[in-house]
């Protein structure tokens, strides 16, 4: 049985838990002009692109055979994966080749969600809340959308391989979580 553990790797990106709350504290003064409805549809789009990074990664995971029961049904999958998914060791077993393609694959990912931002927004601040507000969403929407999918995770104390960029950053999965949803909550209590 796997530990709660406070801390992810590298060191650095345990300051990311910080953001929201400096976010907020900028934000609460002059509040941010983002309607409701924009909320909702930018929920949409990012629940929908969280959606299909979900299905990329175990699309990569079937073709590297790391997947379980990826030849039966879906509940096949859930049944056989359930227990042998471990997404931190993919880094380890993945070819180099999908690899480079997982990194370029994450600087797409932000490339969109920044390109929405900015679409979305009529200032910097509400550019950036935006950006937040699209990531979090997306970010708990691939959580839901692996465990809808493979039953992955099966507790909020698995490892997970964050991000590769700059150099792959691992944590339990209640880290992004909390983050994802501090960041949420900051955006929406900093709107008028």
């Amino acid at each position: 049985m796997q530990h709660l553990k406070a801390l992810a790797q590298p060191w650095w990106v345990n300051l990311l838990a910080l953001i929201p709350f400096i976010a907020w504290a900028v934000w609460r003064g002059k509040r941010l002009v983002i309607s409701g409805r924009q909320l909702i549809l930018l929920a949409v789009f990012a629940g929908a692109f969280g959606f299909v990074e979900s299905s990329v990664v175990i699309y990569l995971r079937a073709a590297t055979g790391l997947l379980p029961g990826y030849h039966g049904t879906l509940s096949d999958i859930r049944r056989s994966s359930a227990e042998s998914y471990e997404q931190e060791k993919s880094i380890s077993e993945f070819p180099e080749s999908l690899l480079k393609i997982e990194v370029f694959r994450e600087v797409a990912t932000m490339v969109m969600l920044t390109t929405v931002a900015l679409l979305g927004g009529i200032g910097t601040r509400e550019r950036c809340a935006i950006f937040l507000w699209t990531f979090a969403i997306w970010d708990l929407m691939y959580y839901a959308g692996l465990w809808a999918t493979v039953r992955w995770p099966s507790s909020l104390k698995d490892l997970d391989v964050l991000f590769l960029i700059p150099v792959p950053w691992v944590s339990q999965v209640w880290f992004p979580i909390l983050i994802s949803v501090l960041s949420l909550v900051a955006v929406f209590a900093a709107r008028k």
